[in-house]
């Protein structure tokens, strides 16, 4: 039974709260430092060369913004992380990025799934999709090979401003 001024305050609250939502993306990766990790780095270092190399092979920005926070989803989602990621940037990203994002986790186990008796080359059924090409090669040269604990990698202050560039413009509700 809430009244007009009731709204109007929890929009003006609302506005505040989302001036901070690029400091809690920011913050999602750094979580990622004490996350589950078998590997030879981190996932937040992971996520830092992922971006790091888009950044340097000269990816946009919202690509390159895509690589940092692929992987923010895996703390809370590790078996759908790649959709939930999807729809944390849908609002502020492409459409084709957003669907990279979003089967990218299908797509990466081209790499692996054959070590556990899967089908490795499940992300076949998108074959046909205008962007399989994409995901493939988002997969091949900014996830796969991003485990590299001798890559010097950017640190995560230098994609800050582009980070907030993304997520402060206003979005688009599909």
């Amino acid at each position: 039974h809430g009244t007009k001024e009731d709204y109007e305050l929890l929009a003006q609250l609302e506005h505040k709260y989302l001036e901070t939502y690029p400091d809690r993306l920011l913050q999602a990766v750094r979580d990622l430092e004490s996350s589950f990790s078998g590997y030879q780095v981190t996932r937040k270092e992971h996520s830092l060369q992922s971006a790091t190399r888009a950044y340097r092979d000269g990816k946009d920005e919202e690509y390159v913004v895509a690589c940092l926070l692929h992987d923010i989803g895996d703390v809370l989602a590790p078996h759908t992380h790649s959709e939930m990621v999807a729809a944390i940037l849908r609002p502020y990203m492409s459409e084709k990025t957003c669907w990279i994002v979003k089967y990218h986790g299908l797509f990466q186990m081209y790499y692996y799934a054959h070590h556990y008796g899967e089908d490795r080359h499940a992300r076949d059924r998108f074959k046909d999709h205008p962007w399989y090409d994409d995901c493939a090669e988002f997969c091949e040269k900014y996830d796969q090979n991003c485990f590299d604990p001798t890559y010097d990698s950017l640190p995560i202050e230098f994609f800050e401003p582009m980070v907030r560039k993304i997520f402060t413009a206003e979005p688009h509700i599909p």
